[in-house]
């Protein structure tokens, strides 16, 4: 009886993981309007690497601009989130604990959430083509393993703010 409900328990897993693998290949609503508004946008680099974006709409050019900022430099855009959220400790460690407690005292993600709920209907569309423009990047690029951050929100901006 006791190897029988192994068995089992082998078969469930082997069967989520199976599921896993196959829910991980489909493309979810997400990245099918991802992928919707990548096609509204064209990113030209000019002879020195520079980034001219062109979108049919201000949110367009936005999700193109940090689409463009991440090729340019993912790591260092992903790092000044961890760090304005006041999260550097998990990556670099206890001795940058004080400065995520600094952050926190002077910076509310809270705050943040709420000047995006509250924002204006214009700022909220730039506010979700900013974090489109990285998440997109993120997955069409699979190979780049962010240090903390795998999905990027809208409101994160927002913690450079004091109030709207």
């Amino acid at each position: 009886m006791t190897a029988n409900k192994y068995g089992i328990q082998l078969s469930i897993l082997f069967l989520c993981i199976g599921l896993q693998a196959f829910a991980q290949k489909t493309p979810t609503a997400e990245n099918k309007r991802l992928e919707k508004q990548a096609q509204r946008v064209t990113i030209i680099r000019d002879n020195w690497g520079i980034a001219h974006v062109y979108g049919k709409t201000d949110a367009d050019a936005v999700f193109g601009m940090l689409y463009a900022q991440c090729e340019d430099d993912f790591q260092r855009v992903e790092m000044n989130y961890i760090d304005k959220l006041g999260r550097l400790a998990e990556i670099k460690g206890q001795s940058v604990l004080y400065n995520d407690l600094e952050t926190r005292l002077l910076i509310d993600a809270d705050e943040a959430k709420a000047d995006y709920k509250k924002a204006a209907p214009w700022l909220k569309k730039l506010l979700n083509s900013y974090a489109d423009g990285i998440n997109y990047y993120l997955h069409k690029h699979p190979e780049v393993k962010p240090a903390l951050l795998t999905h990027f929100e809208p409101w994160f901006p927002l913690l450079w703010t004091t109030t709207l």
